[in-house]
């Protein structure tokens, strides 16, 4: 059921850590949406909340109980909440826009994604970088078959990620909240190669965890390599070992026409583009990295997610990203980490 043009949308934000925040500061950026509360379990007086006036709750089973007319739940919570999370809104009626991943295994996915069909209520992925005009160029060329044959498809994500990151008593590290690597740091790189390519097989790996034994309950870094459905072949090169900055996030094709390199830090440059009989067109420019202090990740995009959600909501767009596309991500993850620990147990 469509909602009024003329009428506002009301949201909710769980989490209230940095992208918490971030998709708090676009709700109230958007005049079609209004934010009507924040949610997390630590103090209001430990989060940075001043500039964000609107009632605070330390129990989302409260806040939903107490006030019905939310009709959009954001879930910022750790990776590991993403799931209890979303039923709990879905189970109050709400619509859902979960932060990457959506869960931590395709079983829990798809009872979100059950839940989301037995209450008619939608589930809205965060998959930001979808939006980055180097990504949005990559689709147009793959979708009118440029390239022809695509023969070779080689992704490589290596980040810093170290102690100034894993904080003594936070979740992140943890196998519980956190789950892994490519699930906090690298599924928005998985969530673009499937989107490009589709789904995988044939995967084998080599794991190995360099110098965050003390920082992480996982490994650091992995080279993958796997076929697609689709044809032709892939590989995934990663590690959050790199020190003291990032160094790059890149997706290299190998086609039957052409090669195109999208790369930079965070997949925002076009690097190379030589394909037969095409000229390169201008590309908008792309927003800057979310900056975190001593390190960056992912391009600044969540505006784009929350108008999405309106457009969806009101009848005149569909989702970017669907629960469905999230789960095939998570499920692609869990296959790639199932290589890992198969590895681990020999």
């Amino acid at each position: 059921m469509s909602m009024s043009p003329s009428e506002k949308i009301r949201f909710a934000v769980i989490g209230c850590g940095h992208i918490g925040k971030r998709h708090a500061e676009m709700i109230q950026r958007n005049p079609a949406c209004e934010l009507v509360a924040m949610c997390d379990i630590r103090p209001h007086a430990d989060l940075g909340l001043e500039a964000i006036d609107v009632p605070f709750f330390s129990d989302a089973e409260e806040m939903l109980k107490t006030l019905p007319g939310i009709d959009v739940v954001n879930v910022c919570s750790p990776n590991g909440l993403h799931v209890p999370h979303s039923l709990l809104a879905l189970n109050h009626r709400k619509h859902v826009v979960c932060e990457k991943p959506m869960g931590l295994s395709k079983a829990d996915c798809e009872a979100v994604i059950y839940k989301a069909l037995q209450m008619h209520r939608n589930v809205f992925g965060v998959m930001q970088n979808r939006y980055s005009p180097p990504s949005q160029w990559v689709r147009s060329v793959v979708d009118q078959g440029l390239l022809g044959e695509v023969f070779m498809v080689q992704v490589n994500c290596y980040w810093n990620r170290d102690e100034r990151y894993y904080k003594r008593g936070g979740w992140k590290g943890s196998l519980d909240l956190d789950g892994g690597t490519l699930f906090t740091q690298f599924s928005h790189f998985i969530d673009i190669l499937y989107w490009l390519f589709g789904d995988i097989t044939d995967i084998q790996g080599k794991f190995a965890d360099f110098n965050h034994e003390h920082l992480t309950q996982f490994e650091d870094s992995g080279m993958v390599t796997f076929r697609f459905l689709n044809g032709g072949m892939g590989c995934l090169n990663y590690s959050t070992s790199v020190w003291d900055k990032n160094l790059e996030s890149s997706l290299t094709v190998i086609g039957e026409k052409g090669s195109v390199k999208i790369g930079g830090q965070y997949m925002d440059q076009v690097e190379v583009c030589h394909i037969k009989d095409y000229t390169m067109p201008s590309l908008a420019p792309t927003n800057p990295a979310n900056d975190y202090g001593a390190y960056k990740g992912s391009a600044q995009n969540h505006h784009y997610i929350i108008e999405n959600v309106v457009e969806t909501l009101k009848g005149s767009n569909t989702m970017t990203t669907n629960a469905l596309e999230g789960l095939k991500v998570v499920e692609i993850i869990e296959r790639i980490y199932e290589k890992r620990d198969e590895q681990q147990s020999l």
